[in-house]
């Protein structure tokens, strides 16, 4: 997928339909010169609706519809009739979509499943007509309510890509490399930083015809959760990821330093994810001999699982697929 058509976050004006007004209709017929009130409600207005789509990767759809309007409800009318309700907006969006407020930064809903439906803004509710008002000391009342308005404000749809695996390391720690050997995917690989600018999805084959998803999210460096670099725009998509695979370079200067760098950013952006089962790839094996892995082992003091793998001599690669399918599935 390429830069200009993975859209992860859109801003619009949202507007929901106003209620229709009630009638304050007369019965009337040949027979009967002065009915009592036969006024019916008006319509509700239209709500603005999030509907989740399986088959939607991005927010690319919405990109340039900056101004979303429902229709209005119809007003009431005589034999008690009911206004038409105002049509609905729904918008298909990705699953992992959020919906929250632009200038509070509250957050509405998550969109997760495919054809849920959650209304992003409520249609005004219909006045009701004169037959609602009649009483013992008020036979004949000749008023009715109005239409609400809808309601009006500026939402903002953020997406956080949904995967079984997420990738987490420095610019140039191999993530792209390591997604294009074990799956389909072609992400832009380069000797430079930051060659990912968007989040790639690629389907790996596992045993007996399994399969799960894997996501390289762009390079995160020190203080990325303060908005350094590209990180914090991408951080979000970690959240929506059941394991994480921090990738780590066999030639860094720090092993164990890299890693609490990495740790840190993700714990200042949302602890929650340090709860997430995640394995350590040390990458670029295939420069290492056998003499050269012992004396990291005696170095490394990281409170996680790791392993040697390099993508470019397939290194460890079946054993890393192994891993991550028992951290995907093992109980809590």
């Amino acid at each position: 997928m390429s830069q200009q058509n993975f859209v992860d976050y859109v801003k619009m004006h949202v507007k929901s339909g106003n209620g229709g007004a009630g009638s304050n209709y007369m019965f009337r017929d040949n027979y009967t010169a002065k009915g009592g009130p036969d006024g019916g409600d008006g319509g509700r207005g239209g709500h603005i609706v999030l509907r989740g789509n399986e088959q939607l990767w991005t927010l690319l759809s919405l990109r340039f519809r900056k101004h979303v309007k429902a229709g209005h409800g119809g007003n009431g009318g005589k034999s008690r009739s009911f206004g038409a309700f105002g049509e609905d907006v729904i918008l298909d969006v990705p699953l992992g979509t959020v919906a929250r407020d632009f200038e509070t930064g509250e957050v509405h809903f998550e969109i997760t499943e495919h054809g849920e439906e959650q209304i992003m803004m409520l249609g005004g509710k219909g006045g009701r007509g004169n037959v609602h008002f009649k009483s013992s000391t008020n036979q004949n009342p000749n008023y009715c309510q109005p239409g609400l308005n809808g309601e009006e404000a500026w939402k903002v749809l953020e997406l956080k890509v949904l995967a079984d695996v997420g990738l987490v390391g420095f610019p140039n720690a191999g993530k792209s490399t390591l997604l294009s050997v074990v799956s389909a995917a072609k992400p832009k690989i380069a000797s430079y930083a930051f060659t990912t600018l968007v989040p790639n999805l690629g389907i790996v084959a596992y045993r007996d015809m399994k399969s799960f998803i894997m996501a390289d999210i762009p390079g995160i460096i020190e203080n990325a959760h303060q908005g350094k670099g590209i990180g914090h725009r991408f951080l979000r998509h970690i959240e929506r990821n059941a394991c994480l695979l921090f990738m780590i370079p066999a030639d860094s200067e720090d092993i164990n330093k890299e890693y609490q760098i990495l740790l840190n950013e993700l714990e200042q952006y949302n602890e929650e994810l340090l709860h997430k089962p995640r394995l350590v790839a040390i990458s670029k094996s295939d420069m290492l001999d056998d003499d050269l892995k012992a004396l990291l082992d005696q170095e490394i003091k990281i409170d996680a699982p790791y392993i040697y793998m390099s993508s470019v001599a397939m290194q460890g690669i079946p054993e890393l697929k192994d891993r991550l399918w028992e951290m995907m599935n093992e109980e809590v």
